[in-house]
Order: C-alpha cells, then sequence, then structure tokens
C-alpha cells in the first residue's frame, strides 16, 4: 500500500516592524536562534539609513522587505528635502537602498521562493498611509504611478508573476477595511480621532486577487505604532483575521522595536507559523540579548 504524501513542515516567518534605526548584531543572532525560515521587513527601517538596509540585505536567510514613508525621508516631502544631508544632484539614497535590497525589495514586485512554494508581493512602496493620492511627484517619477488605480494595477500585476501556490502580500501600511476606530490596525490616533488610514490600492488589490482564486493566508504591515497617542491605557489592535477568506491580517509595527523591559534589553518579533494552507499561529515576542523569548501582550 502506498504510503501517504506527508504535508510539507510549517514554515517559521518573522515579521519585522519599524525599525527605525533599531537594529543590530543581536537580532541576526535571535533569527537564527528561532529557526526563522523568512523575515519579512515592512518598512522604515530608518531615514533613508543606507548602511543598515545593505546589512539587513546581507542577512544569510530568505527575506522580502517593503520600504516606507521614512526610507525615503528627504525625499519624499517639500518639508523633508530641506533637512537633506547630502545633494540630490550627487547621491540618490533612495534609490541606493533599492540597491541595495535588489529582488528582496517587493514594493510592486513578487518574490517567487520555489523552496516553499510561496510567493510575496508588495504593496506601494514608501507609503504615508490615507485616503488621499499624496507625493504624486515621487510616485511619478519613480514609479510611473498617478493615482490609486494605477497603484492597484500595479500590485495585482507584480502577483501575475507569482509561482507559488500560496501568496503573502505585504505593505509598509495595511490596507483599508480593518476599522475606523483609533485601536484599529490602521486606525487614525490622532486629531481629529479615528478614521480608516489604511491604503486604499492595497486593499482594492487584495479583493481582486482574491476573487481571481488566490491563496492569501497572510497580509503583513507596519506604519500604525501599537503604541497609541491618544492612550496609554491599551494597544493598538494588531491582529485580524477575516473569517470568510481566512486571511490573517498582521501589524508588526511596535516601536522602539528595542527596548529595555525588567532590565533586560528586548527585541521585538513577530512570529508566524504557517501551516500548508493557513496561519497557524501570529504572536507578538520579545527577546532578550541571551536569546530568552517572553510572551508580548498582542
Amino acid at each position: 500500500m502506498p504510503t501517504p504524501a506527508s504535508s510539507p513542515p510549517a514554515l517559521t516567518i518573522a515579521v519585522i516592524g519599524d525599525v527605525h534605526h533599531h537594529w543590530d548584531a543581536v537580532d541576526t543572532e535571535i533569527l537564527v536562534h528561532l529557526g526563522v525560515d523568512l523575515a519579512l521587513f515592512v518598512g522604515d527601517i530608518g531615514n533613508e539609513a543606507v548602511d543598515l538596509v545593505g546589512t539587513i540585505a546581507a542577512l544569510p536567510l530568505p527575506k522580502a522587505v517593503i520600504l516606507g514613508n521614512h526610507d525615503a525621508w528627504y525625499t519624499m516631502t517639500d518639508w523633508g528635502q530641506k533637512d537633506r544631508p547630502y545633494d540630490p544632484h550627487q547621491e540618490d539614497w533612495v534609490q541606493d537602498q533599492l540597491d541595495h535590497l535588489g529582488e528582496s525589495h517587493v514594493g510592486y514586485g513578487c518574490l517567487n521562493l520555489p523552496a516553499f512554494n510561496l510567493s510575496v508581493v508588495g504593496s506601494r512602496p514608501f507609503s504615508w498611509g490615507g485616503p488621499q493620492w499624496r507625493d504624486q511627484t515621487f510616485y511619478g517619477d519613480r514609479f510611473g504611478v498617478h493615482s490609486f488605480t494605477e497603484s492597484t494595477d500595479r500590485i495585482v500585476q507584480a502577483a501575475q508573476a507569482a509561482t507559488g501556490d500560496r501568496l503573502i502580500l505585504i505593505g509598509h501600511c495595511g490596507p483599508t477595511g480593518l476599522g475606523d476606530q483609533p485601536e484599529d490596525p490602521c486606525g487614525k490616533d490622532w486629531n481629529p480621532i479615528g478614521g480608516d488610514q489604511g491604503d486604499p490600492d492595497f486593499a482594492a488589490a487584495i479583493a481582486h486577487l482574491q476573487r481571481q482564486g488566490a491563496s492569501i493566508p497572510l497580509v503583513a504591515f507596519g506604519h500604525m505604532h501599537h503604541y497609541l497617542r491618544h492612550t496609554k491605557a491599551q494597544l493598538r489592535r494588531s491582529i485580524v483575521t477575516n473569517a470568510h477568506t481566512g486571511t490573517l491580517y498582521l501589524n508588526a509595527a511596535r516601536a522602539p522595536r528595542i527596548q529595555t523591559r525588567q532590565g533586560r534589553t528586548c527585541h521585538h518579533f513577530a512570529l508566524v507559523t504557517l501551516t500548508e494552507t493557513q496561519v497557524q499561529q501570529a504572536r507578538h515576542v520579545w527577546v532578550t540579548d541571551t536569546l530568552e523569548v517572553w510572551d508580548a501582550d498582542s
């Protein structure tokens, strides 16, 4: 009698939220210690922190990265350009970051991981979130994108290159549709309080792909920090599962991600266990410099 084919082993995925320059050599040790199969960086590595992005690009494990608004801090806005510490006629730190990352940067792109039968697709890179199309010159010049509709089309187009049976989608900001309360994963927690600050192009792309039959067990993002501006009584709600599609939405933005807790230096990671068909577990952890793993409030 033939032996039934065994299911592939579950994957351990680390989602690293807004780094904001908080990354060091211990973090690499932690990824190895945790047995991470895939690392997902969801942006705001630093303020155009070219060297740090280069360090992350050199990590010795599979990785996918999408850059956030801080990663174009001196380039996207007029006020950022006034503080730019380099001559844009001589240097381009945004492009330098993209060059370091190569194919691991999935903004408007796709990274196929055939060993895992998995593809990672990126939403709009450098996002500030929210319902208004902004930074028109930046997106027009660098990506040829001029509207949310065109942006949705770019994300969907990127997904057409996927070869894996499962898609993970990552963005810097999450999609709209996860709630409009300030404590929701993309809820606006500054005055005027409330409103959905998610990316509508990201949401439209996810819906389009799911209508086409795509299996999307995980959507990961950051940008909207867990520590709320309007209250210290609770953290932002960071994990939502869509009961209809089974997709788990994870906000990994615990900032600062390196903190002193109980007298120990601790590093934040969101850990996801992904089976062949779904997310089995998603949790937030603190890992100490001596590699002890503590559960964090989710």
